[in-house]
């Protein structure tokens, strides 16, 4: 569809360059919360001899909501491109085949090639197996935890894998579903402010209900209360995407959102700050501050997408190149962060000089391999590349995102 008959597109399906920024934006939080990690006292595959608690507090400001949002985006992505297959008259079986195949083989392909040098480095820094990775690589196909992990992992790719799953229940209650989608579509304001209001409630439950006996893993058959967690948040996504009284409640909700964020974030910097928290259990107010950041990470995600909507609602060159860019780069990131950071670990370079080294060639080295992946044709598709949309002008119509990582 071109731009010049964009007047026949109903508003509900015109493309939502807003949500494309978010999920870009998303995106490459996710990649420097990671550089980040390299950092942290927390535990993680390699560590710099710089490690410490310098940047923990900001990173946990970002991480109630950085993940809820991409699959909050995810879900409506969905909803968009299974109204787009049936607008053409293909069934949602094809929709489901199609999104299986494009997310499963980068999880595949992920597992076996990319993640694989993040295992390796992660038991050479643990000084767990000799040096050679070429001989590593067919010991990691062991399918047991002799190594102190169990190989293969898809590490990071535990988002994909989870959105495989995910979409695949939505196609399997598609109907019900798009009926509960369409009632949300013609909620008034007052129905999208109530429904703001009571998103939190589910996910509070959770934290109390469930994070406490299931902690999380990632490992897909024994994470119930992550997994309660993200399909909830991924399924409101697919229901409100068309509700025109959703958006503009998130609108009206903007203040209100932005007012709690301004009133909790020095009270979360100084509960999370040194050993605070240790006070804040012994006053018994912990629970209130763990439910009270229940309520910030969905105040956080509305003041995005309310800001989002009105400040970057626009297509423009640079979008459409990450659009289709940064799937690529999401999978890619973690592994040249773990190579590179386990080689700089041993120079015991300043520590500026060593950030600034990892961060070039964490960005440069996802720009390189895209460039790189997108000219092959083999390998394009297991890195999550649609080479015809990352390169197309994005002409206006139903927000269908580049790369299957959205879908």
């Amino acid at each position: 569809m071109t731009a010049g008959n964009n007047t026949s597109v109903h508003p509900r399906d015109q493309r939502r360059y807003d949500l494309d920024w978010l999920r870009v934006i998303a995106f490459g939080l996710l990649i420097f919360y990671h550089i980040g990690m390299f950092y942290v006292t927390w535990d993680w595959h390699v560590k710099s001899p710089h490690a410490g608690p310098a940047a923990e507090l900001a990173m946990m400001f970002v991480n109630p909501w950085r993940l809820a949002l991409l699959f909050f985006i995810s879900g409506i992505v969905v909803r968009y491109a299974m109204d787009k297959y049936a607008a053409a008259g293909l069934s949602t079986a094809r929709f489901a085949w199609k999104r299986f195949w494009r997310l499963f083989i980068p999880v595949v392909f992920g597992m076996g090639v990319v993640v694989m040098p993040q295992a390796y480095f992660q038991l050479r820094y643990e000084g767990v197996v000799a040096p050679g990775i070429l001989a590593f690589w067919p010991q990691y196909f062991s399918f047991d935890d002799h190594f102190g992990i169990i190989t293969p992992t898809w590490n990071h790719l535990w988002y994909v894998v989870y959105l495989l799953v995910y979409t695949m229940i939505v196609c399997a209650f598609a109907p019900a579903l798009r009926a509960l989608g369409d009632k949300l579509s013609a909620a008034k304001v007052r129905g999208g402010l109530a429904l703001i209001a009571l998103t939190p409630v589910p996910f509070l439950v959770y934290r109390f209900a469930l994070d406490p006996y299931f902690p999380q893993t990632h490992g897909l058959l024994d994470d119930w209360a992550n997994h309660a967690h993200r399909i909830t948040i991924f399924l409101l996504g697919f229901a409100v995407a068309k509700s025109d009284g959703f958006w503009r409640a998130i609108d009206r909700a903007a203040p209100a959102a932005l007012g709690y964020l301004v009133l909790t974030v020095p009270l979360f910097a100084m509960a999370w700050s040194g050993d605070n928290w240790e006070r804040v259990e012994a006053i018994g107010m912990a629970d209130l501050l763990r439910g009270m950041r229940i309520v910030y990470a969905w105040a956080a995600i509305v003041a995005l997408c309310a800001m989002a909507r009105r400040y970057l609602n626009r297509d423009s060159k640079t979008l459409r190149y990450l659009t289709g860019a940064v799937f690529c780069y999401y999978i890619l990131h973690q592994t040249i962060i773990v190579a590179v950071g386990y080689g700089l670990a041993k120079l015991a370079l300043p520590a500026a000089l060593e950030f600034s080294i990892l961060t070039l060639a964490t960005v440069g080295g996802c720009v390189i391999g895209y460039e790189a992946f997108r000219r092959a044709p083999y390998l394009r598709f297991a890195l999550g590349i649609d080479v015809a949309r990352a390169n197309s002008d994005r002409r206006a119509g139903a927000f269908k995102p580049a790369t299957p990582a959205a879908a």
